[in-house]
């Protein structure tokens, strides 16, 4: 295990005692300093390697607690709320001794990173919040059903459909991580809009991608409620508190979106 600030930058993977528990992640590319926090909870990290970012980034490929080679908690498969990840996040910052950073997080850890830049926005350099969302329950389930009935009759009549809606399904409902992984697997063409036109592309991953079982409870049993809706909008981050240079799509004519 590696102690200096300067050694825990070094490409490849890394382990840290961070509150008592060992954290993994693994370094790519330069440049300034990205943090990427993956989705599930439970994906493994590999996945959301981007070689592109690297080119000009510093990638902090974070393993969450509970996943990969990172511990779990003494309460897993609960206690893993955003809370509990923020704090991680926090202890793993200090611990790289680095400047204000950027943070990439990708589905549930889109969740964990807007939370995160709600409470520690000086932390921060920049935030990606890819494939996220303000709120889950009810509303967010009738969004995200109305996408796959889109997708479903675009690709009507594709031999894998049925196998992909069918992991969508019964994904929610498995604990076992084999049958989470096989069920993710199946699942995948959904997150891709086009995916059997570029499946050769995709192969390999969707053969290597593996999930762990996460609940959706903190440690007392009770639901890790998700609204961010009030806070994520522009006066949680004022003009003020951005690095220079900063605009909002709103500033360069674009659409706000961050609210939906």
């Amino acid at each position: 295990m590696t102690n200096q600030p300067s050694d825990l930058l070094s490409p490849g993977a890394h382990e840290v005692l961070l509150d008592g528990l060992t954290q993994r992640y693994h370094v790519y590319g330069s440049g300034p300093v990205c943090l990427a926090v993956p989705g599930g909870p439970g994906v493994t990290w590999d996945y959301l390697r981007a070689p592109g970012l690297e080119e000009f980034l510093t990638m902090v490929y974070v393993e969450p607690l509970g996943t990969g080679g990172s511990q779990r908690l003494p309460s897993h498969p609960d206690g893993y709320t955003r809370e509990r990840s923020a704090r991680s996040l926090v202890s793993l910052i200090d611990r790289l001794a680095v400047p204000p950073v950027f943070l990439l997080g990708h589905s549930h850890g889109g969740f964990v990173a807007q939370y995160f830049a709600l409470r520690h926005p000086d932390r921060l350099r920049g935030l990606v919040l890819y494939e996220s969302a303000p709120v889950t329950g009810a509303e967010h389930m009738a969004e995200a059903g109305a996408r796959v009935q889109e997708f479903a009759a675009r690709n009507a009549g594709r031999p894998g459909l049925p196998s992909a809606l069918n992991g969508l399904r019964t994904v929610g409902s498995l604990t076992d991580d084999e049958k989470i992984t096989d069920a993710l697997r199946a699942l995948m063409p959904v997150y891709f809009a086009h995916y059997w036109d570029r499946e050769d592309e995709f192969r390999d991953l969707r053969a290597q991608v593996t999930c762990s079982y996460i609940s959706a409870l903190d440690e007392n049993g009770e639901p890790d409620v998700i609204d961010d809706r009030e806070r994520l909008t522009r006066s949680a981050f004022p003009p003020s508190s951005w690095p220079a240079g900063t605009t909002s799509s709103a500033d360069r004519g674009g659409r706000r979106n961050s609210t939906r």
